[in-house]
Protein backbone atom coordinates (compact mmCIF):
# COMPACT_ATOMS: atom_id res chain seq x y z
CA UNK A 1 0.00 0.00 0.00
CA UNK A 2 2.66 2.53 0.62
CA UNK A 3 3.78 2.50 -3.15
CA UNK A 4 0.40 2.22 -4.61
CA UNK A 5 -1.38 4.56 -2.20
CA UNK A 6 1.04 7.50 -0.72
CA UNK A 7 1.04 7.64 3.03
CA UNK A 8 -0.70 10.66 4.89
CA UNK A 9 3.21 11.60 6.01
CA UNK A 10 4.44 11.86 2.53
CA UNK A 11 2.03 13.92 1.00
CA UNK A 12 2.47 16.21 3.86
CA UNK A 13 5.89 16.27 2.86
CA UNK A 14 5.02 18.34 -0.06
CA UNK A 15 1.61 20.27 0.43
CA UNK A 16 2.17 22.48 -2.72
CA UNK A 17 1.93 19.29 -4.66
CA UNK A 18 -1.69 18.19 -6.19
CA UNK A 19 -2.17 14.43 -4.76
CA UNK A 20 -5.93 14.23 -5.02
CA UNK A 21 -8.95 16.18 -6.48
CA UNK A 22 -11.64 15.89 -4.78
CA UNK A 23 -15.15 16.67 -6.29
CA UNK A 24 -18.27 17.05 -3.98
CA UNK A 25 -21.10 15.28 -5.13
CA UNK A 26 -19.63 13.50 -8.19
CA UNK A 27 -17.40 10.88 -8.86
CA UNK A 28 -14.56 11.81 -10.50
CA UNK A 29 -11.23 10.35 -11.11
CA UNK A 30 -7.63 12.06 -13.54
CA UNK A 31 -6.28 9.29 -16.12
CA UNK A 32 -2.80 10.00 -16.16
CA UNK A 33 0.35 8.24 -18.10
CA UNK A 34 3.69 8.32 -17.36
CA UNK A 35 7.33 8.09 -19.21
CA UNK A 36 5.97 8.06 -23.11
CA UNK A 37 5.20 8.83 -25.78
CA UNK A 38 6.33 6.00 -27.46
CA UNK A 39 5.39 4.69 -30.87
CA UNK A 40 4.85 1.22 -29.52
CA UNK A 41 2.19 2.14 -26.82
CA UNK A 42 1.06 5.18 -26.89
CA UNK A 43 -0.94 5.15 -29.88
CA UNK A 44 -3.13 2.46 -28.48
CA UNK A 45 -3.49 4.36 -25.72
CA UNK A 46 -4.94 7.24 -27.53
CA UNK A 47 -7.19 4.67 -29.45
CA UNK A 48 -8.67 3.18 -26.20
CA UNK A 49 -9.70 6.49 -24.39
CA UNK A 50 -11.00 7.67 -27.51
CA UNK A 51 -13.24 4.66 -27.58
CA UNK A 52 -14.25 5.36 -24.56
CA UNK A 53 -14.57 9.23 -24.81
CA UNK A 54 -12.03 9.66 -22.08
CA UNK A 55 -9.49 12.81 -21.78
CA UNK A 56 -6.36 11.99 -19.76
CA UNK A 57 -3.11 13.79 -18.71
CA UNK A 58 0.30 12.57 -20.11
CA UNK A 59 3.74 13.91 -18.24
CA UNK A 60 5.95 13.08 -21.06
CA UNK A 61 9.75 12.36 -20.87
CA UNK A 62 11.58 15.57 -22.92
CA UNK A 63 13.87 12.34 -24.97
CA UNK A 64 11.33 10.51 -26.16
CA UNK A 65 9.34 13.74 -27.44
CA UNK A 66 12.33 14.37 -29.25
CA UNK A 67 12.29 10.91 -30.54
CA UNK A 68 8.71 11.20 -31.57
CA UNK A 69 7.38 14.14 -31.90
CA UNK A 70 4.65 13.70 -34.47
CA UNK A 71 2.96 11.75 -30.83
CA UNK A 72 3.43 14.02 -28.59
CA UNK A 73 1.19 16.31 -31.31
CA UNK A 74 -1.42 13.78 -31.48
CA UNK A 75 -1.45 13.77 -27.74
CA UNK A 76 -2.35 17.43 -28.12
CA UNK A 77 -5.05 17.20 -31.08
CA UNK A 78 -7.23 14.17 -29.83
CA UNK A 79 -7.72 16.83 -26.68
CA UNK A 80 -5.32 15.69 -23.90
CA UNK A 81 -3.54 17.53 -21.10
CA UNK A 82 0.27 16.95 -20.85
CA UNK A 83 3.29 17.68 -18.42
CA UNK A 84 6.90 17.16 -18.15
CA UNK A 85 8.30 14.37 -16.66
CA UNK A 86 12.21 15.62 -16.86
CA UNK A 87 14.34 15.83 -20.31
CA UNK A 88 16.15 12.32 -19.10
CA UNK A 89 13.38 10.66 -16.91
CA UNK A 90 15.54 11.66 -13.95
CA UNK A 91 15.11 11.05 -10.31
CA UNK A 92 15.60 13.57 -7.96
CA UNK A 93 16.95 12.05 -5.19
CA UNK A 94 20.02 11.41 -7.33
CA UNK A 95 20.59 14.65 -8.93
CA UNK A 96 21.39 18.07 -7.25
CA UNK A 97 19.10 20.56 -7.49
CA UNK A 98 20.78 22.69 -10.38
CA UNK A 99 21.14 19.60 -12.38
CA UNK A 100 17.88 18.55 -11.94
CA UNK A 101 16.35 22.35 -12.61
CA UNK A 102 18.45 22.34 -15.96
CA UNK A 103 16.74 18.91 -17.10
CA UNK A 104 13.23 20.27 -16.28
CA UNK A 105 14.43 23.29 -18.30
CA UNK A 106 15.29 21.29 -21.33
CA UNK A 107 12.42 19.42 -21.52
CA UNK A 108 10.09 22.48 -20.84
CA UNK A 109 11.49 23.43 -24.44
CA UNK A 110 10.12 20.82 -26.13
CA UNK A 111 6.85 20.12 -23.61
CA UNK A 112 5.95 23.62 -23.05
CA UNK A 113 3.69 23.22 -19.93
CA UNK A 114 2.99 24.13 -16.87
CA UNK A 115 2.21 20.64 -15.25
CA UNK A 116 5.24 18.41 -13.70
CA UNK A 117 5.53 15.30 -11.91
CA UNK A 118 8.71 13.89 -11.16
CA UNK A 119 9.53 10.48 -12.34
CA UNK A 120 9.20 7.84 -9.60
CA UNK A 121 7.16 10.74 -7.00
CA UNK A 122 10.64 11.59 -5.75
CA UNK A 123 11.93 14.95 -5.14
CA UNK A 124 14.00 16.76 -2.93
CA UNK A 125 12.83 19.72 -0.92
CA UNK A 126 14.58 22.20 -2.62
CA UNK A 127 13.87 20.05 -6.06
CA UNK A 128 10.30 21.12 -5.22
CA UNK A 129 10.57 24.79 -3.57
CA UNK A 130 12.43 25.58 -7.45
CA UNK A 131 10.16 23.57 -8.97
CA UNK A 132 6.67 25.44 -7.89
CA UNK A 133 7.89 29.07 -8.48
CA UNK A 134 7.37 27.30 -12.52
CA UNK A 135 5.36 24.48 -12.20
CA UNK A 136 2.25 22.85 -10.60
CA UNK A 137 3.57 19.65 -9.21
CA UNK A 138 0.95 16.64 -9.82
CA UNK A 139 1.36 13.81 -7.73
CA UNK A 140 -0.59 10.65 -7.31
CA UNK A 141 -3.11 9.20 -5.51
CA UNK A 142 -3.27 4.92 -6.61
CA UNK A 143 0.01 4.21 -8.80
CA UNK A 144 -1.02 1.30 -10.68
CA UNK A 145 2.17 -0.19 -10.33
CA UNK A 146 1.30 -1.71 -13.78
CA UNK A 147 5.61 -1.02 -14.49
CA UNK A 148 6.45 -3.84 -12.10
CA UNK A 149 7.35 -7.31 -13.42
CA UNK A 150 6.45 -8.53 -10.10
CA UNK A 151 2.74 -7.62 -11.08
CA UNK A 152 0.30 -9.55 -13.41
CA UNK A 153 -1.88 -7.77 -15.31
CA UNK A 154 -4.93 -8.98 -13.13
CA UNK A 155 -2.98 -7.60 -9.95
CA UNK A 156 -2.72 -4.60 -11.75
CA UNK A 157 -6.26 -4.13 -12.40
CA UNK A 158 -7.30 -5.22 -8.82
CA UNK A 159 -5.07 -2.11 -7.61
CA UNK A 160 -7.20 0.15 -9.25
CA UNK A 161 -10.13 -1.47 -7.61
CA UNK A 162 -8.77 -1.30 -3.99
CA UNK A 163 -7.53 2.47 -4.39
CA UNK A 164 -9.63 4.06 -6.82
CA UNK A 165 -11.63 6.95 -4.71
CA UNK A 166 -13.43 10.26 -5.58
CA UNK A 167 -10.84 12.63 -6.99
CA UNK A 168 -8.13 9.90 -7.76
CA UNK A 169 -4.91 11.19 -9.52
CA UNK A 170 -4.12 7.53 -11.03
CA UNK A 171 -1.15 6.56 -12.89
CA UNK A 172 -0.22 4.09 -15.83
CA UNK A 173 2.29 4.22 -17.68
CA UNK A 174 2.92 4.11 -21.63
CA UNK A 175 6.32 2.85 -21.47
CA UNK A 176 7.58 -0.85 -22.71
CA UNK A 177 8.24 -1.93 -19.22
CA UNK A 178 4.42 -1.79 -18.76
CA UNK A 179 3.31 -2.19 -21.90
CA UNK A 180 2.30 -5.92 -20.86
CA UNK A 181 0.34 -5.05 -17.92
CA UNK A 182 -1.24 -1.86 -19.34
CA UNK A 183 -2.84 -3.59 -22.23
CA UNK A 184 -4.60 -6.02 -20.74
CA UNK A 185 -5.57 -3.81 -16.87
CA UNK A 186 -6.17 -0.54 -18.33
CA UNK A 187 -9.54 -1.21 -20.50
CA UNK A 188 -10.84 -3.52 -17.87
CA UNK A 189 -9.63 -0.55 -15.54
CA UNK A 190 -11.76 1.45 -17.41
CA UNK A 191 -14.84 -0.24 -17.81
CA UNK A 192 -14.79 -1.17 -14.24
CA UNK A 193 -14.08 2.77 -13.43
CA UNK A 194 -17.29 3.63 -15.65
CA UNK A 195 -19.81 0.68 -13.88
CA UNK A 196 -18.77 2.51 -10.73
CA UNK A 197 -20.15 5.63 -11.68
CA UNK A 198 -16.78 7.37 -12.20
CA UNK A 199 -16.09 10.28 -14.67
CA UNK A 200 -13.06 11.42 -16.66
CA UNK A 201 -11.22 14.42 -16.60
CA UNK A 202 -7.73 15.76 -17.47
CA UNK A 203 -5.68 18.13 -15.67
CA UNK A 204 -6.23 21.88 -15.96
CA UNK A 205 -3.38 23.32 -18.03
CA UNK A 206 -4.71 27.38 -16.89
Amino acid sequence: MLIEQPPLLYRLLFPEALWRIKHPGRKVVYLTFDDGPIPQVTPWVLDLLDSHGIKATFFLVGDNVRRSPELFEEIKQRGHSWGNHTMHHLQGFKESTLRYMRDITEADALIGSNLFRPPHGLIRWSQAAAIKTHYNVVMYDLVTRDYSKKLTPEQVLENVKRYARNGSIIVFHDSLKAEKNIRWALPRAIKWLKTQGYEFCAMSMS
